[in-house]
């Protein structure tokens, strides 16, 4: 078994209520939940998650970013930059709108001629999502190294970046909840269930029998999928993020560490070379 290494980022908010100095909100807009991240320089001081809405117009966006940052003292009028990753087609001009009204300057959205300072080796750079290339840049950056990058979100993606820093290509699996979705939709007579640590491999009820199968049914199929990158990459180190990250790692072999935050430090790398 792989030794794993504990890595979560911590995050402070004294410097956020302290003092005015300028902020740097990172975005990361995902097709089920959105995440927003406050920086004061290279400090994460805040971050917040809501439901992503794809209907939702500039005006409620700001609204609902205005409103987190003053549950933190932060007013709209302190974000001094701002970087966006956003895989939902139709929020991203919303966003721009957003900062274009309210702050009058053009947001950095991350997407095809964003620098990053990595070279994307896939034969159409532009499929890649913003996403996914951004957590590639922080678990380089992170690491110095080949790297996968394993994110639990709506799929569950695998990104691999080579030991000179460049985007290899990825994998992309149907996630977690939309597989328990299609298989209560498909199979009348089983339940939905909430995702949680299962009590035994073998379980003595439907519930319990199918959380077993699905997590540790995922977790297989982790660490099987970094068992053969390994074989293609060599030694390179596993890294997980997304919401469902922490439910899934403690039962694999396979990932070395976790940052539930991966995706917000990679906007701020991305912020900082296109500065």
């Amino acid at each position: 078994m792989r030794s794993r290494r504990s890595h979560r980022a911590s995050v402070s908010n004294e410097s956020a209520i302290s003092d005015n100095r300028a902020v740097l909100l990172a975005i990361d807009v995902g097709n089920t939940q959105t995440h927003i991240g406050a920086f004061d320089g290279l400090e994460l001081v805040e971050h917040w998650r809501f439901a992503t809405d794809r209907e939702a117009t500039g005006d409620q966006l700001a609204a609902t970013i205005n409103d987190l940052l003053a549950l933190r003292g932060i007013g709209f009028d302190r974000i001094g930059g701002e970087a966006v990753s956003c895989v939902v087609p139709p929020l991203v001009s919303e966003y721009r709108q957003m900062f274009e009204r309210y702050l009058e300057r053009e947001a950095l959205i991350v997407g095809p001629g964003t620098k990053t300072g990595m070279p994307i080796l896939m034969d159409n750079p532009r499929e890649l999502g913003a996403d996914r290339l951004v957590n590639a840049v922080a678990g380089y950056d992170q690491c110095g190294d080949a790297c996968v990058i394993v994110d639990f979100g709506t799929a569950i993606t695998y990104d691999a970046v080579s030991a000179a820093g460049e985007y290899l290509g990825g994998i992309i699996s149907p996630g977690i909840e939309i597989s328990l979705e299609a298989l209560t939709s498909r199979a009348a007579k089983l339940p939905k269930i909430d995702i949680g640590e299962p009590g035994a491999l073998i379980g003595k009820s439907t519930e319990a029998s199918i959380l077993s199968g699905v997590v540790y049914g995922f977790a297989a199929q982790v660490d099987g999928i970094c068992a053969r990158l390994r074989r293609e990459l060599g030694d390179v180190t596993t890294i997980a993020t997304g919401g469902l990250a922490s439910v899934i790692v403690g039962f694999t072999e396979s990932i070395d560490m976790v940052d539930d935050l991966l995706t917000l430090k990679g906007l701020r790398l991305v912020y900082e070379r296109n500065r």
